[in-house]
Order: C-alpha cells, then structure tokens, then sequence
C-alpha cells in the first residue's frame, strides 16, 4: 500500500522500534513505516489502517507490537474474532496483561458478554494499573447492559475513580458510562448532573457528551446545509414554468359548442 514519502518510521514509540532491532534493517522500516501508517488513520479511516495492519503483520508476525497493532486494526472494522486471536498472540509474546479489558470487550463483540464479564473477575485485572482497571469497570458494566442488567451495570461503575474530582484520561468516558446507564434505568436527573461532568472533564471531544445534554434539554439542533438545500427545492418547486392554455376552438359543425378544456402546465424538460 502507498506510503507518503514523510513518513520515515522514525515517528513509533522507541520501545516498539527496540522490538524491531530484531529485523533486517531495510525490513523494519518497512514495518515501522507501515505501523505509523495504522496509527494515523486507526480513527479517522480504520478500513486503510485496517490494510496497512496486514502488510505489516504479512512482514513481521512475530513482532508483538505487530500483532499488538493489527489486533487494534481489527477491533476498529469490527473484526472482533480476528482482534481477539492477535491480541492473544501478542499477549503469549509479552506475558503482558495490559490488553486484558480490550480482549474482554472483544468477548463482548462476539456476543459473549458472559465471558468479558467472567474475565472482569480473574486474578489479571489486579494485575492492571489504575488506567486498566477503569477500562475493566467499564467493559464489565457493558456486559451487564448486554445481559439487561442495567441496574448492575449502575453499581458496577460506582468507584472511587468515579467519585473523584481529578480529571485523568478516562474520566469523560467513565462519567459518560455512568450517566448513560442512569438514563436507561430511568434516573433522568442524576444522567443530566452526570452527562454535564463528563462533558466539564470532556477536554479531548472523547464523547457526545453535550448532545445528550441538548437532547434531555428539549434542545434540537438543524443542519444549516440541509436548511439550504430545502430552501433551493421549495424555491425550484415554486418556480415551474406555466405553458398557457391552448387557444380555444370550436367545432366547425356548431359555433355555440364550448372550447376544449386547457392542458395542464408542466415544466419543460431541459
């Protein structure tokens, strides 16, 4: 696949490129250039990001952050089988438990929430720091809503990461949860104190946070552009060329028989 001529592979993490020592020199590059390439379109176009995945994973399977990227190029398109099976692998390379919530969110795509939330329980969850934890409350509580279980899904986000007033990298998302799963068991009060924390700790745009806001606001918001294009089709609907009547004619038999009825105008056809 194209890489841009910017691109030098120099841009990845040192750690992934200590991982890539173990290559041919031409060949890592090669690889790092293309997981550079997963890394910038991962959010915006997963489909190429997706691509460049394989061609690394086709150059360096043994890799781990290559196995590592291609699983989170998976998840991206949904691939959740296909995620789950290299992130397995990379964790067997690394005997790191720090893709642990991902792989049980991977359980959840599968529609086995029963087994993301099984593994939410197991001794490798201690293992996580304060970050991977959070993920883990948060990849349980969405079990617990999979398996309408929304009241536990409630309870399984109270926390103290929750009740904190320092902001840290998961606090939109976890406020956002949490006041997602108030809606859904009707507690509309306490999602809207709840959605307006998470968008007050939101700096990143990480969530809709303000949408939910507007729409338990009675707040409904109109494309301008739409406005416009309805504006020109009412203008273009108003505007059909009239083609008059025919003359009137009478029957040449009886100059008292009454004119043919008009035809009816239409627009001509450019």
């Amino acid at each position: 696949m194209p890489i841009p001529d910017d691109v030098t592979g120099e841009e990845i993490d040192k750690d992934v490129r200590q991982e890539l020592l173990s290559l041919p020199k031409t060949l890592a590059d090669d690889v790092a250039r293309n997981l550079v390439m997963v890394a910038k379109l991962l959010d915006e176009e997963p489909e190429k990001a997706y691509g460049y995945s394989r061609v690394a994973l086709r150059l360096a399977s043994r890799v781990p952050a290559v196995r590592e990227a291609a699983g989170f190029a998976a998840y991206a398109v949904e691939k959740y089988g296909e995620a789950l099976a290299e992130f397995r692998a990379a964790r067997r390379m690394t005997g790191s438990v720090e893709l642990w919530p991902v792989m049980a969110d991977c359980e959840r795509g599968l529609g086995r929430p029963e087994k993301a939330l099984a593994m939410a329980g197991e001794p490798e969850v201690q293992k996580l720091d304060r970050a991977g934890q959070v993920e883990m409350r948060l990849v349980a509580a969405g079990a617990r809503r999979d398996m309408g279980q929304t009241d536990a899904a409630v309870v399984t986000l109270q926390s103290p990461e929750l009740a904190s007033n320092s902001v840290q990298p998961w606090t939109a998302r976890l406020r956002y949860a949490y006041a997602d799963a108030l809606l859904e068991v009707g507690r509309e009060d306490e999602a809207r104190e709840w959605f307006a924390k998470a968008l007050e700790a939101d700096q990143g745009g990480t969530t809709n946070a303000s949408d939910r806001l507007a729409e338990l606001d009675g707040v409904e918001f109109t494309d301008a552009l739409d406005e416009d294009e309805d504006e020109d089709e009412n203008e273009d609907d108003e505007t059909v060329a009239e083609v008059p009547a025919e003359p009137a004619r009478q029957d040449s038999s009886d100059g008292d028989t009454p004119a043919d009825a008009p035809r009816e105008g239409r627009p001509e056809q450019g």
